[in-house]
């Protein structure tokens, strides 16, 4: 029962995704408009500038809010990832300590904690 609730959750996860493409394509544009905006903004001297580079970055802001559905995409996006995760038993995790070290007092106490299980 288990896998057919991820297997339901995931293909409705796929099906939004998939809807939500062009939106999603859209967030990213306005994103770059946004980060242009403020990438030209900090580097301008100039007053006139400023305010040119300024209102490019409103306008990406007011095409990123457009955009709302791409935000569901992305959550969709999250979701199937969650569904692939719980679907091959891999622990889903988002703490520093799922990050591989090559500390070896970090990989001494991890082989430690699997054996004392």
């Amino acid at each position: 029962m288990k896998k057919f609730g991820l297997l339901v959750l995931g293909i409705t996860a796929g099906i939004v995704a998939l809807a939500n493409l062009g939106s999603l394509l859209g967030l990213g544009v306005s994103a770059l408009i946004v980060f242009a905006g403020m990438h030209f903004y900090l580097k301008s001297e100039s007053t006139f500038l400023k305010i040119f580079w300024a209102s490019v970055g409103i306008l990406g802001l007011i095409s990123a809010v457009v955009n709302v559905p791409g935000f569901f995409g992305i959550l969709a996006i999250v979701g199937v990832w969650y569904v692939v995760k719980k679907w091959n038993n891999e622990p889903v995790s988002f703490s520093k300590s799922a990050v591989k070290s090559d500390d070896p007092f970090v990989n001494f106490e991890k082989q430690w904690n699997e054996l004392s299980k």
